[in-house]
């Protein structure tokens, strides 16, 4: 006689570690950002292995966006917060396109950072790693990825930090 649980009570133990670990974070998941122009917040690859995420704003649990210029009036400190918004606002994401079901996510493979400096600023990998550390903090191995941060000019709406990903992913059907 097996002793294994079925497969629909590990993606449940599965899913309640995950959200315990949001909860330990203090984390609450929002309604996904809405997006501000002719694009679309996730789009999957046509086999549905993977799940390219856009380009996600520093919105705090309050609704407002960190804005600034890092190497001007935003600290690394808060650089890093603003990236770590983002990769909240992405779990938001990545929570309604899987319907909850975290068991899904099978790793985090690729992350980029855009931070919003001036030319001179070259603290970018330390910015983005709030977003990084996040990921590693929530999804443990499956959080690991290959990374860019790069420095931008400027950003959309003057905020200190956007990120995007891509997701592997089990496909609906799939167990």
């Amino acid at each position: 006689m097996s002793t294994s649980s079925p497969p629909s009570d590990a993606r449940a133990l599965h899913n309640i570690e995950i959200n315990n670990k949001l909860t330990q974070l203090g984390i609450s998941l929002a309604t996904p950002q809405i997006p501000t122009g002719n694009y679309v917040l996730c789009q999957p690859s046509s086999d549905g292995k993977f799940l390219h995420v856009c380009g996600h704003s520093p919105i705090q649990s309050d609704g407002t966006m960190i804005t600034g210029k890092l190497g001007d009036n935003v600290s690394i400190d808060q650089g890093y917060v603003a990236a770590r918004c983002c990769a909240i606002q992405i779990l938001a994401t990545l929570h309604h396109h899987l319907q909850g079901d975290w068991s899904r996510l099978v790793q985090i493979l690729k992350v980029v950072g855009f931070v919003n400096c001036t030319p001179d600023f070259v603290q970018q990998p330390a910015v983005i790693n709030g977003a990084s550390d996040l990921f590693g903090q929530v999804f443990g191995p499956q959080g690991r990825h290959a990374r860019s941060a790069v420095g931008m000019q400027s950003l959309p709406f003057g905020i200190a930090t956007e990120v995007e990903c891509v997701v592997e992913i089990k496909p609906e059907d799939s167990e």
